[in-house]
């Protein structure tokens, strides 16, 4: 540009000596200081020219634009320069983010870090319309720079690569407070749980308490009703022969065509342990009776039919009975501690047991429940009196017997709620095998 200046100074300079020649004048082109006003010519004896030309007023205001365009090209260069120099920053760091997604090698990224991060516009020369020509090859190379950074982040976007570092750190930052978030709440749902957990702990140990309560005192009513360890583990005791000593089976019993009944009994009443056990209904008061009576042996009446039976119990210790019998042919069987002793038949054959009657412990019936005679009562103790419908096979007897099985009646069983007693008769706890073994 300032060359431009110059030449255009002598040009417009040359043509002023040819007029002043043709005129008679002649003019002396000497270097103007850069402080100079334009205006002022110095001649060789450094006087100052007092007259000026309309020539000369054109060639100062020309100069002065000429000045004022270079130094509004100048602050625009310098302008360019400082936003080329930014944009140049910035591409070089969104490139090396770019390229660290997409590659991940570190000898590449070294590599375009080098590349990228020198100054894209070189060195300026000197030469103001070279600084221009070179200002938009420059401008030239940051559009297809960005143009490419451009491409290769959809590509990154698209393949999911990992963030720049700016997206990266609000990301990571997000993330923290999604964490301290999400662990807050963590802790609250913790403190509920232990809050409902001690809450449900006191309503179960309230819960407990009042179920250990309510055990206790069903433990305490029962205690009240019934002494005995199980319900079976009982005896009767008839001390006295009397007629108002007795006990009474709340159950009666269905028509039967064969039955088995079995008790333990304990016995040294003489003449004759008396009457066990008498079942009577309306119009046979002597339905079934065991019995020993006098100095007679114990005899077995169905349907006031008899049969006397082998068997000896009154030595004061406990014993174990068992009397089956059949209405077919009146066939029956007389078992004592699990050993058959005697069998016989024709006791009331085709006869059925009949329904409906009162079972007497202790008494023999004169009438269904009552008119009982004090020489036939028995004293003693019963246990475990049981009936079935059928005929118990002898090896059934014999685990009875030994305590080696534990088989109630099905149709009279022997419990403690189905056993009532009279007339100071009483009930007591007994544990019969451990009793027994204790006698033998």
């Amino acid at each position: 540009m300032l060359a431009v200046i110059v030449g255009l100074l002598c040009l417009l300079g040359g043509r002023a000596v040819r007029s002043q020649d043709a005129t008679g004048s002649r003019f002396v082109c000497n270097a103007i200081p850069p402080g100079a006003e334009p205006g002022c010519g110095y001649g060789p004896t450094g006087n100052r020219v007092q007259s000026s030309s309309p020539v000369e007023d054109e060639l100062r205001n020309t100069i002065i634009q000429l000045r004022e365009t270079i130094l509004q090209q100048k602050e625009t260069i310098v302008s360019q320069q400082g936003t080329i120099k930014e944009l140049n920053s910035k591409l070089a760091r969104c490139e090396a983010a770019a390229d660290e997604s997409s590659q991940g090698k570190a000898r590449g990224h070294g590599s375009r870090r080098k590349e990228y991060g020198k100054n894209t516009m070189g060195d300026l020369p000197r030469d103001p319309s070279d600084t221009i020509d070179q200002l938009g090859k420059t401008m030239q190379s940051l559009k297809g720079r960005l143009e490419n950074l451009e491409v290769r982040c959809r590509t990154s976007f698209s393949a999911l690569t990992p963030l720049p570092p700016e997206l990266r750190d609000l990301l990571r930052q997000r993330l923290g407070a999604l964490e301290t978030q999400l662990l807050r709440k963590v802790a609250e749902l913790e403190e509920e749980k232990s809050q409902l957990y001690n809450e449900t702990a006191a309503h179960r140990q309230r819960t407990e308490s009042a179920l250990n309560s309510l055990l206790e005192r069903i433990t305490e009513l029962e205690k009240s009703n019934n002494a005995f360890k199980s319900p079976e583990d009982f005896k009767v005791s008839l001390p006295l022969r009397t007629n108002y000593l007795y006990g009474r089976i709340k159950k009666s019993l269905p028509e039967m065509y064969a039955f088995t009944v079995c008790m333990w009994l304990k016995s040294s009443a003489s003449p004759g342990i008396g009457t066990p056990f008498s079942y009577g209904v309306p119009g046979q008061a002597n339905e079934i009776v065991l019995i020993e009576w006098g100095n007679n042996p114990i005899e077995l009446l169905v349907n006031d039919k008899v049969a006397q039976l082998p068997l000896s119990v009154s030595d004061g210790r406990w014993h174990h009975i068992c009397i089956t019998w059949t209405t077919r042919d009146g066939f029956w069987e007389a078992y004592q501690d699990g050993e058959r002793l005697g069998t016989g038949d024709n006791l009331a054959p085709w006869h059925p047991i009949k329904p409906g009657g009162v079972i007497i412990l202790g008494q023999e019936q004169d009438i269904v429940g009552g008119r009982f005679d004090a020489t036939q009562a028995f004293v003693g103790e019963l246990s475990q009196f049981n009936m079935w419908d059928r005929v118990l096979r002898p090896v059934d007897i014999m685990g009875l017997a030994n305590c080696s099985a534990y088989m109630p009646g099905n149709v009279v069983p022997w419990i403690d709620a189905n056993v009532e007693v009279f007339g100071g008769a009483s009930k007591a706890a007994l544990e019969i095998c451990e009793d027994r073994a204790f006698d033998s």
